[in-house]
């Protein structure tokens, strides 16, 4: 009888441990995922700060094109509001690309301006930026992965059903024109 009860308490201390490790790793991943689009944040904040420069350059080469700095202005003020899901950020900074485009379409008929240093420069710290917030969704869409992942999987689901640890959102890119496949002429 003794040794009954001592193999159950040392199956319920096993799984008692095993939960407690489930959830810590659960917590490390949340915590991870969140630390990952804080990342993104930063980089979104940068590319933010840099649009009102560019827009102000080309202002000085294409004070006609009104329109354009409109739509770039509201799509960065859009993109740039606090407290969003990864899904309505990533809406919002598809707005912004594609505003991007018409501005850099603006300035593809202005020579002189694409000669201007100032404008190469913010054209080339943007260009790095976006470089940067597609690692920066990368890593978070991985650390999405791995935590919806264990979310799903059983046993670890049903820690995640104790304590409501959810799946994250994705942190994707939307635009028809990011989505397409390249077209190759020769």
């Amino acid at each position: 009888m003794t040794v009954v009860l001592i193999v159950i308490l040392v199956l319920v201390v096993v799984v008692l441990l095993g939960g407690v490790v489930s959830y810590n790793r659960f917590i490390r991943q949340r915590n991870l995922v969140q630390e990952s689009w804080r990342q993104i944040d930063v980089e979104l904040t940068r590319r933010h700060d840099l649009i009102p420069n560019l827009v102000e350059t080309v202002k000085g080469y294409a004070a006609h094109e009104r329109g354009t700095f409109e739509a770039v202005t509201q799509a960065r003020a859009a993109a740039s509001t606090p407290g969003s899901t990864p899904a309505e950020q990533a809406q919002q900074e598809n707005l912004l690309t594609g505003a991007l485009r018409q501005l850099f379409a603006v300035a593809e008929a202005y020579p002189q301006l694409k000669a201007s240093e100032q404008f190469t420069q913010l054209q080339q710290q943007l260009a790095e930026t976006e470089d940067r917030i597609a690692a920066g969704r990368r890593f978070y869409n991985g650390n999405v992965r791995a935590l919806n992942t264990r979310v799903e999987s059983f046993p670890s689901s049903v820690i995640a059903g104790a304590f409501h640890i959810e799946k994250a959102e994705y942190f994707e890119a939307e635009d028809p024109a990011v989505r397409a496949a390249p077209t190759v002429q020769f």
